[in-house]
């Protein structure tokens, strides 16, 4: 399959958001945002991320470029189970953020360093 185009990844990623509770989203006053190019550290692409503080307050930002990076070929489902992951991934960063937890960002520098 081709690779999904930038209307059809923000409809579906709109979708995804679409599904979270309000209450979720609390303090999340920078919304969601997604980026046309895309974000790598080291040899991983950046899906989301998840950004607090400073004067823009709390967002997500998701990076179209990177999942095409990695699913350009791959069927409209796994890009759908991708999105999905990938949203409830950040909202954990979030969602840890306000119980002033940082576990999921602990586990992923750990598993960074093993790579």
């Amino acid at each position: 399959m081709a690779k999904l185009s930038f209307t059809e990844f923000t409809d579906l990623l709109d979708r995804a958001i679409n599904n979270i509770p309000p209450q979720f989203c609390r303090n999340l006053n920078g919304g969601f945002n997604v980026q046309k190019g895309k974000k790598r550290e080291g040899s991983y692409y950046i899906l989301g991320e998840y950004v607090e503080g400073g004067h823009l307050g709390c967002f997500i930002v998701f990076y179209y470029g990177s999942f095409v990076a990695l699913l350009e070929d791959e069927p409209r489902e796994a890009w759908e189970a991708e999105i999905i992951d990938t949203v409830l991934h950040e909202m954990q960063h979030h969602l840890e953020a306000q119980a002033g937890r940082d576990d999921l960002a602990r586990q992923e520098i750990e598993e960074l360093a093993n790579h």
